[in-house]
């Protein structure tokens, strides 16, 4: 799906670019991609951390995995290609995002490595900051939040990732959080001091 199809286009150059962008700000945009099994608290420390960087005036939003299948990715399904393509779509909303200037947060399973790897690889080196969330699969199938895992196991849902479909982790994720013995605030603390240490929070 991502190949070009329409030749009669021409890349235009912004009269304003992201530095300018992140002085008027007054910090860097960045692209914070949570991943991790369902259930494993993506969504939540992401909109902890979006409501955290809110309170420090810095200027955020967050992109949500089943938040965008109800309105840009709704035609697309839980097959391989659909996944891939629903992860590609995001990289490029998030570098639209990261290039505004604006801290992203996202929360999506987005299990395969490549697909996260190739939203990576859009972006400037240290604009992408990749989260992992991790938690066991038997910590996500006794929270179960949206009952998913119990239609899983009983069939209701095929392709399901850590069921019957793979969850590739991280090799080498920027931050690693401990989802099965910390809470959500811990959790969100962690990825604020990490944006702190790194330098985000400046121009």
């Amino acid at each position: 799906m991502a190949d070009q199809v329409a030749t009669n286009i021409t890349w235009h150059e912004h009269s304003v670019n992201k530095d300018d962008r992140a002085k008027l700000n007054g910090h860097k945009g960045a692209l914070l991609w949570f991943t991790g099994l369902s259930g494993a608290g993506k969504s939540t420390v992401a909109n902890t951390v979006d409501h955290l960087l809110h309170q420090k005036g810095i200027h955020s939003f967050v992109l949500d995995g089943d938040n965008i299948r109800h309105g840009m990715n709704k035609n697309l399904g839980f097959s391989a290609e659909d996944r891939a393509e629903n992860i590609r779509r995001i990289g490029e909303v998030g570098k639209l995002f990261v290039d505004a200037g604006i801290v992203t947060t996202t929360a999506f399973i987005s299990p395969y490595r490549a697909d996260r790897d190739a939203a990576r690889a859009l972006l400037d080196e240290g604009e992408f900051v990749e989260v992992y969330v991790k938690a066991s699969l038997e910590t996500c199938e006794d929270r179960d939040p949206k009952g998913l895992y119990k239609k899983a196991r009983a069939g209701e849902i095929k392709g399901f990732t850590g069921i019957d479909d793979p969850y590739e982790a991280p090799e080498n994720a920027e931050i690693v959080l401990d989802s099965d013995s910390k809470g959500i605030d811990e959790l969100a603390g962690e990825v604020m001091t990490y944006l702190e240490e790194k330098g985000y929070f400046s121009a």
